[in-house]
């Protein structure tokens, strides 16, 4: 996608050997890149959310494993750095499954092969990423498409969290579709969930779409029902972070009440996912381990001043304790489909299934 008229991945190799990011936490008020060059770079990212997005997490924590055997090819080392990238965020299914596939690609190899294989590997897993998400937004096109159709107004979509290519290597998940139907011609606006406490929709979705020139507003997250109630969503689309083989959807906390308001209202509500996003181990959304976070998350926030400076203030009432669960399960039941690489199929395992049979 383009920033100041300039294409970026989230994620690219540079010559000397290293990876350069986009830094997600200084967006919207600066966007400044950070250059990675070990393993430890890597896990500092994804722990800090310098990346996030599960796709990104995933891409990322690749390009970990193949610094860690640049600097100790050993088998010792491959299974240290494994260990160290999946401890730094445990709700997202795309770290595990991208430290499988590293280990896959490499356990078998001789030491002098290793970095070589890992750093290709690392960037299959970028490459293949931009693909799934072109193709979703392919198949959430024809959703859009029909929905508009309907009316002579624009396609009105309500989103939560950042599902934008931001979240991925490029396009996205959840946003994908959106900016097909907008460079289709499609007239869409997009409700931009604000997604406390990091605000990841008011800081990096409404950056990245303002940046396309889709129109967008952002809401404070208590509004979307209040939206859907008085006929202003027409749907909902979101990312995950992890789907269960029974179609259970964790994606950033909140998500659970906007699917709730929408399936009240006869709202549709879709979930967009590479495949790389579903858990074939888990049988429901009771297993997901649940990442909580920092609860500086709630009881401060950053912001720029008028003139320019970025500080951090306390927003809360002092000595007052908070709980951060960063991620909310939504039952499939509340699903009104999955978008996926292969299309879109039913929130169920039969509907899984029947595109990514195992």
């Amino acid at each position: 996608m383009k920033i100041h008229g300039k294409a970026y991945r989230t994620i690219w190799p540079r010559a000397d050997e290293a990876v350069e990011v986009i830094d997600q936490t200084k967006l919207p008020q600066e966007f400044t890149t950070v250059v990675l060059r070990s393993l430890e770079d890597c896990a500092q990212a994804i722990r800090t959310m310098v990346v996030r997005g599960a796709p990104l997490i995933g891409a990322t924590a690749a390009y970990g494993v193949a610094f860690a055997m640049r600097a100790e090819p050993s088998s010792k080392a491959l299974i240290r750095a494994l260990d160290m990238l999946q401890a730094t965020r445990p709700t997202a299914v795309n770290l595990r499954w991208a430290l499988k596939r590293m280990h896959g690609a490499l356990h078998n190899r001789g030491h002098e092969e290793r970095f070589v294989q890992a750093w290709n590997e690392a960037a299959k897993i970028c490459d293949e990423d931009v693909e799934a998400c072109r193709q979703i937004g392919v198949h959430g096109l024809e959703i859009f498409r029909a929905a508009a159709a309907k009316k002579d107004a624009p396609l009105e979509i309500l989103t939560h969290c950042n599902a934008g290519w931001l979240a991925c290597v490029d396009w996205g998940t959840a946003l994908a579709p959106i900016y097909m139907a907008h460079d289709a011609g499609i007239p869409v606006h997009v409700w931009v969930d604000e997604t406390r406490p990091r605000n990841q929709g008011a800081s990096l979705t409404a950056y990245e779409l303002g940046a396309h020139g889709v129109p967008h507003t952002i809401i404070a997250d208590n509004a979307g029902g209040h939206l859907m109630q008085t006929g202003r969503v027409d749907l909902c689309i979101v990312g995950t972070d992890r789907v269960t083989k029974n179609g259970d959807v964790a994606n950033k906390i909140g998500t659970y009440l906007k699917a709730l308001a929408a399936k009240d209202n006869a709202v549709p509500f879709y979930v967009a996912l590479p495949s790389s996003t579903i858990d074939w181990t888990l049988t429901s959304g009771a297993e997901i381990p649940i990442e909580e976070r920092s609860a500086d998350e709630i009881l401060k926030m950053t912001g720029r001043l008028p003139g320019g400076g970025i500080v951090t203030v306390e927003i809360a009432a002092p000595g007052s304790p908070a709980a951060n669960p960063g991620f909310d399960v939504t039952p499939a039941r509340l699903v009104t489909a999955f978008i996926t690489e292969r299309g879109v199929c039913e929130a169920n395992e039969a509907g899984l299934l029947a595109l990514f049979p195992v």
